[in-house]
């Protein structure tokens, strides 16, 4: 979403997992700190790529083959005119599997992927897998008691300029998200807290309003979700932007804090440890939550999924967020890793603000309360491999 809260980011954010939860570690003492690694190349090719085992090998399932297929089928319209960041691949190398996938029945589908796909590594295959996951909580469409927490669109004073102050030798790249005051200054947009004080309020900017703000703290982390009515009617909303301002991880807080853990006054590290200490402690945790001064905006969204970075539905268990810049877009990814939750063939289809880096991956698992929970505690670390057209190791190679 996403974001992976939106690349979805488009994104659900991308929101998402522990890893965006977390962010950096704890401090190290100077004693103990390990000299930092050489800087990762920027793309796939430059990091480095070396064929992986035949596909025949993995052990591919019927029902998690046909999941994949299913979800290369609606990526390969984008897949087929998008440049691949990564520079694995050319889009014309992914037309013969595009073209023969829709007419693929589900049972063929392990020998699809055998007969079309190669695999490599990147880099050094190493992955880092967390999950994500389509919230739903309570909400309205009119504000009354009970629901007193705006959904907002994206307001259309929300622009990229360049502050006077920003020097024209050190403008590179996009202009930074910000808004221009009563005077015409350019200044940055309201802050998280700023917007909880109203900063947005009467400018007709609310889709909805939901009953719990920590739970609609957590779903604009995720970068989408599912608002739903008391009458039972579902809303559905996706990342529409956000204000400029960067995300603070306050997971990474409270470990700071010595939050975590399994003592007297700790909690589990895990969203729900985090969820857990937010309602246990409002005042602080409403602090806690204003520390970080991004907030996400909405739009509301129809289908029958929440979209990703490609601008197709992401499917629970066979969609996963990836740096485009080492992963194409598309592109199957087979992980191996000590969660045997996600050890499948999974269809690269999202970004998100925190996924970020070769191998580093956010595995999707839908809506309800096993989504939740395996999202919410997702941590997993194993191999990645991508699946790439045959004859792309090849061509690279040869180039």
């Amino acid at each position: 979403m996403r974001m992976r809260a939106g690349g979805v980011k488009g994104c659900l954010a991308t929101l998402a997992g522990a890893l965006f939860l977390f962010g950096c570690g704890q401090v190290v003492p100077p004693s103990q700190q390990v000299p930092p690694k050489p800087p990762i190349p920027p793309t796939a090719v430059e990091a480095g790529v070396a064929a992986g085992p035949p596909i025949a090998s993995l052990k591919l399932t019927k029902e998690k083959a046909a999941s994949a297929l299913r979800s290369f089928v609606e990526s390969c319209p984008v897949l087929l005119r998008r440049q691949d960041a990564s520079g694995l691949t050319q889009a014309a190398d992914w037309q013969p599997a595009c073209d023969a996938a829709p007419s693929v029945s589900p049972d063929g589908a392990v020998g699809f992927f055998q007969t079309y796909f190669e695999t490599v590594r990147v880099y050094d295959g190493a992955a880092y897998v967390t999950g994500y996951y389509e919230p739903e909580i309570a909400g309205v469409r009119q504000r009354q008691p009970g629901f007193d927490v705006p959904v907002y669109a994206l307001p259309d004073d929300l622009v990229r300029r360049w502050s006077d102050d920003v020097p024209q030798s050190e403008r590179v790249g996009r202009p930074p998200l910000a808004r221009i005051d009563e005077s015409g200054k350019v200044v940055p947009y309201y802050t998280r807290a700023e917007i909880e004080d109203g900063a947005l309020a009467n400018r007709g900017l609310e889709i909805a309003w939901v009953a719990d703000p920590v739970e609609f703290f957590f779903l604009q982390i995720q970068g989408s979700g599912r608002i739903r009515t008391p009458d039972g009617a579902i809303i559905r909303i996706g990342y529409a932007g956000q204000n400029g301002w960067p995300y603070t991880g306050i997971g990474s807080v409270m470990r700071e804090r010595g939050l975590f853990g399994t003592g007297p006054g700790q909690y589990p590290a895990s969203m729900q440890g985090i969820m857990q200490y937010l309602r246990e402690h409002p005042r602080e945790g409403d602090a806690l939550m204003r520390m970080n001064a991004s907030w996400v905006f909405f739009r509301e969204l129809t289908g029958d999924g929440p979209l990703g970075a490609l601008g197709v539905p992401v499917r629970p268990q066979a969609s996963v967020a990836a740096d485009p810049k080492y992963v194409p877009l598309g592109a199957p990814v087979f992980l191996k890793t000590d969660r045997k939750e996600v050890n499948h063939l999974w269809i690269a289809q999202d970004t998100g603000g925190a996924i970020k880096g070769p191998n580093r991956l956010d595995s999707f698992w839908g809506a309800g309360d096993y989504a939740r929970e395996i999202a919410g505690g997702m941590s997993a670390r194993g191999e990645a491999l991508v699946l790439v057209p045959v004859g792309t190791l090849a061509k690279l190679q040869a180039r």
